[in-house]
């Protein structure tokens, strides 16, 4: 796996400061990438300031976990911008909080069309899936994503 270089830390003046991904957010998640073949990937450790019922999950975070880490499998695997347009979640079975716990999230590309890119993203937990979802984005063209989304590419590290 390779790390993936978040390509807006250095637009905190410009006003990035997304829940899901900024690492300078008090209250965000500070999530973190990893490219795996077609796969994107974070890990994430849930506390428990996280729930919606006790020692568990609350399902708004998850979809949070879910979209963030399919806009990344965009900006990485397409090289662009996009936006949510539909989102499907399935919760499946409890997913747990506390310091012990570590959320696998992982998604790809399931098919493309046109405009629409369909990722299939997962939550787990020790391997189980909690939590699944198709996500459908519109992907912005490049210049769009360059001009108004502030995009400079998304690298891994150890890429020129």
């Amino acid at each position: 796996m390779k790390k993936i270089i978040n390509p807006w830390t250095e637009l905190t003046e410009e006003g990035y400061n997304c829940f899901a991904c900024a690492p300078h957010n008090p209250c965000g998640l500070k999530m973190e990438f990893w490219e795996d073949g077609d796969d994107i990937v974070s890990f994430w450790n849930p506390d428990d300031n996280f729930q919606g019922w006790v020692k568990t999950l609350h399902g708004g975070i998850q979809a949070t976990l879910l979209d963030e880490v399919g806009a990344w499998v965009i900006s990485r695997k397409l090289q662009t911008a996009a936006m949510t347009t539909n989102f499907n979640i399935r919760y499946r079975r409890p997913m747990p909080t506390g310091d012990n716990v570590t959320i696998e999230a992982r998604a790809h590309i399931s098919e493309i069309k046109r405009t629409f890119a369909i990722i299939k993203a997962t939550l787990s937990v020790k391997g189980r899936v909690c939590t699944e979802a198709e996500i459908t984005y519109f992907c912005f063209s490049k210049e769009k994503a360059v001009e108004e989304f502030h995009f400079r590419g998304c690298k891994v590290e150890g890429e020129e």
